[in-house]
């Protein structure tokens, strides 16, 4: 929605690709709104100002001799389409409408917009706004599926998703003759992604010839994901370009020179492919008396096959949001980060991230990227020409970490939390919160004349609860507070965005910090909907944003050993390795530091396949018993397995309330627990599940004991 930054970007580019010789420009999905625009597509207000920009830039001589597509939102009747507006030389050429809309997860492109069934024997005539018609003299464009045929060459447009439908476009354009596909995409960053995007992309032309140009955005557009751009252009398969996937730029240029007579040649020299262009469905063309290629003799050599650099999984979750908290630091005006940081895994993984972040940030400098540089200068406040050339000193000036202890805390994770600080260079806090606990336990006894119990002292489940989550908000509140003076206090101008580090499994059972609510239960104990139980109770505190909100924790372990030998923080080695700590919420006195798993009853790594069970493969209670009789039946018995079920179940419906205002979490894997963008169920549940929890136990009468063959209750796969 900040159409004087997409606009300048889009010139930016366009300059670029005509300095580089280019006769063709593609532009990545809805590139003048932004692809993230959401319900402001349903404005009119956002279609108006797209055609503004438009007009500008065909009024202009951006478009003179160079071909460009430009991604846009239009409305044709009483319908909204997301197009692709082909130009040249001031003119449009032809609007394209998207034919398969992407819908499902962060995508919503079926709420916004309306897929483009139709496929007359000529595209259909669109008519201008008046203000566009008469700037550019023309009152209608050709509009619907179709490809431009130039004098000596065929071009077409294919618009992200389709290239992944079931029934893509390309092979019948190809048949047709269009020799150049232009795919313009808003793909967004998920672990091993662009693996499975350019095998998707080379093999669009691998068979059958072609030059397929992939356009996507890069960066951070207002929402919860990062575009990591890996904009490329392949030739009968082979990848001759290929751009950045973690970068923060602004415009990242990838350009190429291709011989169209190479994929003349493999055409002809394929039999089939011959054969079945005689008998081909015939699609419309709008003909371009110009011609696009240039003599040979007169260009630079032909792009040559490259070789591309994949990134590891541990390195893609560094990477992905650090990019993304960049772009939302810098564009939200806020002046850094302040981190509740614990020696455990979420915490210590953010406070990773953001040291991935300050030295990405140095890198980008030293090679000469003016525009990171000049929002480190005014983010870092530098004065008298000073700039980031060193990633602990930029950390000290945008990064507040804090290590809330209590009367339970341990010396060593203190020290690991000041070790970590320390390597990183945050600016570090340790504070206790003891003393504003104490008050508040004060301010009760003299309201009620009643004071709470530890369990461990003879209190009851209620006291043992609430004593717990005291902690969890006192420590949220003085987390807060900090953010909001301490910038005050070193005389800087702005606020510190308070960094969330619930993971996807902690999120999926509800253990993190939002209102305290409890629960009777039929035996007539008491249960809190929020289980402030594990760690120093940090990462269950709400925030402004989360960029692991969707990972889980066992991904988490394998990114610190990885970050611990890549990044320079050897302190995460240990954090890592450590057992999960003691809940410091509560009252420890024994020498066990292993009750956060225990006491909600579900390890890490159970939580992360109910997870996958639950979204990905949209399991109820009974398809989880039986996927889970298959892939536990060998360790666990069938009863073991349907209490576990039944566990899962009971405190994923009575915490589900609290994913209606889960932080706002960097989306980077097909599953989320965030109920506004993946996990889209009610959140009041009848908590016992009656009729499933039956049918479970219907299951486990067809066994005569827990020791038979497990494949017998399962009767769907």
């Amino acid at each position: 929605m900040d159409f004087n930054w997409n606009l300048n970007n889009i010139k930016d580019s366009i300059s670029k690709a005509k300095e580089a010789g280019a006769v063709i420009r593609l532009g990545p999905e809805l590139e003048i709104t932004g692809y993230g625009c959401e319900d402001h597509f349903l404005e009119q207000d956002t279609i108006t100002h797209a055609w503004e920009c438009l007009k500008e830039l065909l009024v202009g001589d951006w478009t003179d001799g160079i071909l460009c597509s430009f991604g846009m939102p239009v409305i044709r009747g009483s319908e909204r389409y997301n197009c692709q507006i082909l130009c040249l030389n001031r003119k449009i050429l032809m609007i394209r409408p998207k034919m398969w809309l992407a819908n499902g997860g962060s995508c919503a492109e079926l709420r916004w917009f309306t897929a483009w069934k139709q496929k007359e024997p000529c595209p259909d005539q669109f008519l201008l706004p008046s203000h566009v018609s008469e700037a550019l003299s023309q009152t209608t464009v050709p509009f619907g599926y179709g490809y431009i045929q130039f004098l000596d060459g065929a071009v077409a447009a294919e618009i992200c998703m389709e290239l992944l439908s079931p029934v893509p476009i390309h092979p019948e354009l190809a048949l047709n003759g269009v020799e150049v596909f232009m795919n313009a995409s808003g793909s967004i960053h998920q672990v091993g992604k662009m693996d499975r995007r350019l095998r998707a992309i080379t093999g669009a032309t691998s068979g059958r010839g072609g030059v397929y140009m992939y356009s996507n955005h890069i960066g951070c557009d207002g929402g919860r994901v990062y575009y990591d751009g890996c904009s490329c252009i392949v030739v009968n398969g082979d990848v001759v370009a290929h751009g950045l996937q973690f970068s923060l730029k602004d415009v990242d240029l990838v350009v190429a020179q291709v011989d169209l007579d190479k994929v003349s040649s493999i055409r002809d020299s394929n039999s089939s492919f011959r054969e079945q262009a005689s008998c081909k469905t015939k699609v419309p063309s709008v003909l371009v008396p110009y011609k696009i290629c240039q003599s040979f003799k007169l260009q630079k050599s032909v792009s040559s096959p490259i070789k591309i650099k994949y990134h590891c999984p541990e390195e893609e979750i560094g990477m992905g949001p650090a990019c993304w908290l960049w772009n939302y630091l810098r564009r939200s005006g806020a002046s850094g980060f302040l981190l509740p940081l614990s020696a455990e895994v979420a915490t210590s993984s953010v406070a990773a991230i953001v040291g991935c972040m300050c030295q990405l940030v140095v890198k980008e400098i030293a090679h000469g990227d003016e525009q990171v540089k000049v929002d480190a200068i005014r983010i870092g406040h530098y004065i008298d020409g000073q700039f980031p050339t060193d990633s602990k000193e930029f950390a000290k000036r945008i990064f507040y970490t804090v290590f809330m202890g209590s009367e339970n805390g341990s010396d060593a994770s203190s020290r690991q939390a000041r070790m970590l600080a320390e390597e990183i260079g945050s600016w570090h806090l340790n504070v206790s919160i003891n003393g504003v606990v104490s008050a508040l336990l004060s301010l009760f006894q003299t309201l009620t004349g009643k004071q709470p119990r530890n369990k461990e002292d003879g209190g009851t489940n209620v006291e043992n609860f609430a004593l717990q989550n005291i902690k969890a908000r006192t420590r949220m509140v003085v987390t807060f507070m900090l953010a909001s003076l301490l910038p005050w206090v070193h005389n800087k101008t702005g606020f510190y965005l308070v960094l969330s580090s619930t993971t996807a499994d902690e999120g999926l059972c509800g253990n993190l910090t939002k209102i305290l609510v409890f629960l009777k239960e039929d035996n007539g104990s008491v249960c809190s909907l929020c289980c402030s139980d594990s760690d120093t109770g940090v990462r269950h505190c709400s925030g402004d944003i989360n960029p692991v909100g969707s990972i889980h924790k066992h991904d988490l372990r394998a990114f610190l050993k990885w970050a611990a030998a890549n990044l320079g923080y050897s302190s995460l080695a240990e954090v890592e390795s450590a057992r999960p700590n003691a809940a410091e919420f509560q009252s420890i006195r024994t020498d066990d530091c292993s009750q956060s798993e225990v006491d909600i009853g579900m390890t890490d790594e159970e939580l992360s396949v109910y997870g996958k069970l639950r979204r990905i493969f949209r399991c109820g209670p009974v398809s989880m018993f039986q996927n889970l009789c298959e892939k536990w039946g060998t360790k666990l018995t069938p009863t073991e397995i349907s209490e576990k079920v039944k566990h899962f179940f009971k405190y994923y419906s009575m915490n589900r309330h609290k994913m209606t205002v889960l932080t706002p979490s960097y989306l980077m894997q097909s599953y989320s627990p965030d109920d506004n963008r993946f996990d889209q169920r009610q959140f009041l549940y009848n908590a016992k599940w009656l009729y499933q929890f039956r049918k479970i136990d219907e299951f486990l009468e067809q066994f005569n004991g827990d020791g038979e063959a497990v494949e017998e209750c399962s009767d769907t796969k």
